[in-house]
């Protein structure tokens, strides 16, 4: 397990770009896939991005494709959600979160937050219109 804290979140007109930065503690961080999900008021949390846990593999949700960039940095133990062409239905906390099982390769599907066994608090992102 890893402890996760997420920052970068904020308020941005409709159009604008943020990027997110995810900090996990442990030696052991760079061994785990990671991902990001965001949940909007009275929705259910939904996959955003997926990144292998040697960044050699990415997954996008269809929202995210084209705007989104995931990436990480095992040297700074941070993974990062570049967000670009923002709009109003971004609007959401966004939350990273650490693989299960250590080294697990692509997904063949779009994961589930039960695949996942670490998260962080989360950070709000606002996009007003």
């Amino acid at each position: 397990q890893v402890q996760l804290v997420e920052s970068g979140g904020g308020l941005v007109q409709a159009g604008g770009s943020l990027r997110l930065s995810c900090a996990g503690s442990g030696r052991t961080f760079g061994s785990f896939g990671m991902a990001w999900f965001r949940q909007a008021p009275g929705k259910e949390r939904e996959f955003v991005a997926r990144i292998t846990w040697s960044g050699d593999s990415t997954l996008y949700a269809d929202s995210a494709k084209g705007r989104f960039t995931i990436s990480r940095d095992n040297a700074k133990n941070t993974v990062y959600l570049q967000m670009s062409s923002l709009k109003p239905e971004d609007t959401a906390v966004y939350y990273c979160a650490a693989d299960r099982n250590l080294l697990r390769g692509s997904y063949s599907f779009i994961p589930r937050t039960a695949d996942f066994g670490s998260w962080g608090q989360g950070t709000q992102v606002t996009v007003s219109s």
